[in-house]
């Protein structure tokens, strides 16, 4: 599943691409990925409307509207999206493409079909998107090792399963919780209540370093996210852990193990990790 790093490399590669541009049409192959109201509406609503901007809000892409509408989309496991000329060939999943007046196409494709459209008009409540429960990004201020503890305060639960819940840090997934937690030196498994301050106060440093780093190390010039379909940014080589296990630990080479907590893998330096 793409998460804050490669969503918001997706964001920074099309953003420049497509604000200004008016959407002419849309065509929805698939209905279902339509949250919030019927394909007609969405399709009715957004043309002829130009976009603003595009923005980022954990692992959810947006696109606003000059009106003052937002369209949502969450990419969920295998969605992606894609600008192109309109003769580039098509994608065998491709469920939505919106036409612009420059020719060119922004495609939506997804081969699990778990991704989702909302459409948010000006000034209405959001209730359906699940934004409204994200807590802070990982870069905001109030990351804090004070926060951090105050959320677990009175908790048992996994450090890891603590770091993917996006009521607590917006936009961190298996991934990057098992590069973080490799990275402060803390075993995923931990009860959050054994924390010392210490550790608190590494594990608020780390997550928007790695954050940040690994959307620089996601970097990827338009050219190419066009032509590798805008999935090869993902899973990058920098990796230190994550889908690792039985490779020896980058930083003192014993075996890295495998262990499921909460029902998701999660991968770490036995000996690294405390």
């Amino acid at each position: 599943m793409p998460e804050l790093p490669e969503v918001e490399t997706v964001k920074r590669v099309l953003e420049p691409q497509l604000s200004g541009r008016r959407i002419s049409g849309v065509h929805i192959k698939r209905r279902e990925v339509i949250a919030n109201v019927e394909a007609e509406e969405f399709v009715s609503a957004v043309s002829g409307v130009r976009i603003d901007s595009m923005g980022r809000r954990g692992k959810f892409l947006l696109l606003h509207l000059e009106q003052g509408s937002t369209v949502v989309l969450h990419l969920r496991m295998t969605g992606s999206l894609l600008l192109t000329p309109p003769c580039h060939p098509g994608e065998k999943h491709t469920h939505v493409v919106f036409m612009l007046d420059d020719g060119s196409e922004l495609r939506y494709t997804d081969p699990r079909r778990f991704g989702r459209f909302w459409l948010l008009r000006e000034g209405e409540t959001d209730d359906c998107t699940g934004m409204q429960r994200l807590g802070p990004e990982p870069f905001d201020a109030q990351v804090t090792a004070e926060y951090l503890a105050m959320k677990a305060a009175g908790r048992r639960r996994p450090v890891k399963d603590f770091l993917l819940d996006q009521s607590i840090v917006a936009g961190i997934g298996n991934i990057y919780s098992d590069e973080i937690l490799h990275f402060t030196g803390i075993r995923p498994d931990r009860s959050v209540s054994s924390l010392t301050k210490d550790e608190w106060e590494r594990l608020a440093a780390a997550i928007p370093d790695r954050m940040s780093w690994f959307i620089e190390k996601n970097s990827i010039e338009s050219e190419e996210y066009l032509q590798t379909g805008g999935r090869e940014y993902r899973n990058t080589p920098y990796l230190r852990v994550y889908d690792h296990a039985g490779e020896p630990c980058p930083r003192c080479a014993v075996r890295i193990e495998k262990t499921r907590i909460g029902g998701r893998s999660s991968c770490f330096c036995p000996t690294c990790q405390k």
